[in-house]
């Protein structure tokens, strides 16, 4: 099929392939890495609004929702997998592996087993334990970003870099018990202790935990250039259209007054705030109030969040965003752009138990040097320490001793 529109290719940026690796990185590439490195070595404290993390936001309570069907398909996936695939997928709960994701096309710093590699069958597997913590409107908008990305393979030709299936799966977690090993698999995710997950790769990263019943699926990174495919194999796909239009509706309910308060820019960032390596930013909150907002636009805003929360599975979503009314009135809205009709633009919802940011990009694999409304990011963060649910693990800790088994 004939591409319906001409687009202009970015021809400069090298490959750098996990199948192919120099032996000398860019130098962009090379500060790229040094920066992750600066970022790994330092010990997690979450995303702050200044000072320490606020304690007793993220209490270990029980939710009513079962997580059995996530384990389920955790264990079936690993059952799959061939030894070597499981010694690639698996690694200990506390690996510093959970915070190596990174939304670049270049494959540095991968790790778990990529899906490329595996059969059909394993593969679906694989999809199978997403779509059983996302809802069906997320786990759609995850696999058109995946097809997307084959989009852009067959518009640059580069498929080296760019491909539905050059995504990385991971488990974390042990299958040892309280005091001990259990009778179960040891190459199974435990019922009981905590354990997560991660997929990652460009435009698509999400970090999952379990604990009990509980749910964090956080850092969640999607994007996506373009932004729809017009031709080829997904022709007819569209992602970020609800992001993208109630954000800016919510943008243009504000009145002039408000608008002036919310914008806290007018030129885009080059990236988001809170992308990779960024477990400890420091980000005050900035633009308008929840309760500076009519009735009316505080729905708008609840929506709009509803949109990013809705990501996750039926049941888990609304337990969290229960979490997320709680406090709408600590709950920001800030802006950075124009606010036209055609207008690219930054936004965030900003509160102690929930970090959004939506942003229009310049070009990478395309070659335009100015933000377009062909590629966006979006990130979910979970602030104050609970991003890969890290707050709940303190916790757990703190109430059981793990210095036996998988632990040591």
């Amino acid at each position: 099929m004939a591409p319906s529109r001409t687009w202009n290719i970015r021809h400069t940026r090298p490959v750098v392939s996990a199948r192919a690796f120099p032996e000398k990185l860019p130098e962009g590439l090379q500060k790229y890495l040094a920066n992750a490195q600066t970022s790994l070595a330092q010990p997690f404290t979450g995303i702050t609004a200044g000072g320490p993390a606020v304690r007793g936001l993220f209490p270990i309570v029980p939710t009513g929702v079962s997580t059995q069907p996530i384990t389920e398909a955790a264990q079936a996936f690993v059952a799959a997998l061939g030894a070597d695939d499981k010694r690639r997928a698996m690694f200990p709960l506390d690996d510093d592996a959970w915070r190596k994701w990174s939304n670049i096309h270049p494959h540095l710093l991968r790790h778990g087993v990529m899906l490329d590699a595996l059969t059909p069958a394993q593969r679906e597997r694989g999809l199978a334990l997403l779509a059983a913590c996302l809802s069906e409107r997320g786990f759609a908008t995850v696999r058109d970003v995946m097809k997307l990305n084959h989009f852009i393979g067959e518009v640059t030709g580069r498929w080296e870099e760019y491909g539905e299936w050059l995504y990385w799966l991971s488990i974390m977690g042990t299958p040892f018990e309280r005091g001990g090993p259990t009778t179960e698999d040891p190459h199974t995710p435990s019922a009981t202790e905590p354990w997560g997950w991660q997929i990652d790769g460009h435009h698509l990263i999400i970090n999952c935990l379990v604990l009990g019943d509980q749910l964090v699926m956080t850092p969640m990174f999607l994007g996506s250039e373009p932004v729809t495919a017009d031709s080829g194999q997904h022709a007819g796909i569209r992602v970020f259209g609800p992001e993208e239009a109630k954000g800016f509706a919510l943008m243009q309910a504000l009145d002039a007054a408000q608008r002036t308060k919310a914008t806290i820019g007018a030129e885009l960032p080059g990236e988001l705030f809170t992308a990779a390596f960024r477990d400890n930013f420091e980000m005050k909150y900035e633009g308008i109030r929840h309760d500076e907002l009519t009735r009316e636009q505080q729905e708008g805003l609840l929506d709009l969040l509803d949109v990013y929360v809705g990501r996750m599975r039926p049941g888990h979503s609304t337990v969290r965003l229960d979490e997320v009314r709680r406090h709408l009135r600590d709950t920001w809205f800030a802006w950075m752009g124009g606010a036209d009709p055609t207008s690219v633009f930054y936004y965030r919802i900003h509160s102690p138990v929930i970090l959004v940011e939506f942003d229009h990009q310049r070009g990478i694999a395309l070659d335009n040097d100015r933000p377009s409304r062909d590629h966006i990011h979006t990130v979910v963060r979970t602030p104050n320490g609970n991003d890969y649910g890290k707050d709940l693990l303190r916790q757990h800790y703190e109430r059981f001793d793990h210095s036996r088994g998988a632990h040591d």
